[in-house]
């Protein structure tokens, strides 16, 4: 059992949806999601960003605010994450690496934390049992994600070409 395991590859890709083939119209709506998604979100992650290149702009740089500067400086900041996007393509080793940072504390153990401290919820109650179950779960993903994806971006640079 333990040698068809090992030999056995990992065929999805870090894009799970190039992987399926059937059916066409579930793999164009889930497509559409995904687009739709990353509009959305996009936009919310880069805000802080947006109004930082914005606040040097006009306040160290001496522009005036104005639609064409917000415009010319969004722009150029989307271009710049799409070149390094393209250029650098360990997009889902980078996002296990990174996400087990940032995004696993603000999204798996901090809000239970937080409601734990906030409602002092009696021990072992179910709320209690899951919040904690939460916390857990969070602070294993936290340390595991960025090793797993650390080994992926090791493994996928190994092979990497620049614009192969």
């Amino acid at each position: 059992m333990c040698i068809i395991l090992s030999s056995e590859r990992n065929e999805v890709d870090d894009n799970i949806l190039l992987t399926l083939n059937k059916p066409k119209w579930l793999i164009v709506a889930a497509n559409l999601m995904v687009v739709i998604h990353v509009i959305g979100s996009y936009q919310i992650y880069a805000m802080p960003v947006f109004d930082m290149i914005e606040t040097v702009l006009v306040k160290k740089m001496k522009f005036t605010p104005c639609f064409k500067l917000r415009l010319i400086a969004r722009s150029t900041y989307v271009a710049f994450t799409m070149f390094v996007g393209m250029t650098f393509p360990f997009f889902g080793g980078l996002l296990g690496f990174i996400g087990g940072f940032a995004f696993a504390p603000t999204t798996y153990f901090l809000p239970c934390i937080m409601w734990l401290l906030l409602y002092k919820s009696k021990r072992f109650s179910l709320s209690w049992c899951s919040n904690w179950f939460c916390i857990v779960f969070g602070v294993l993903l936290m340390v595991l994600s960025p090793i797993g994806g650390l080994k992926q971006i090791i493994n996928q640079v190994k092979t990497y070409q620049f614009y192969s």
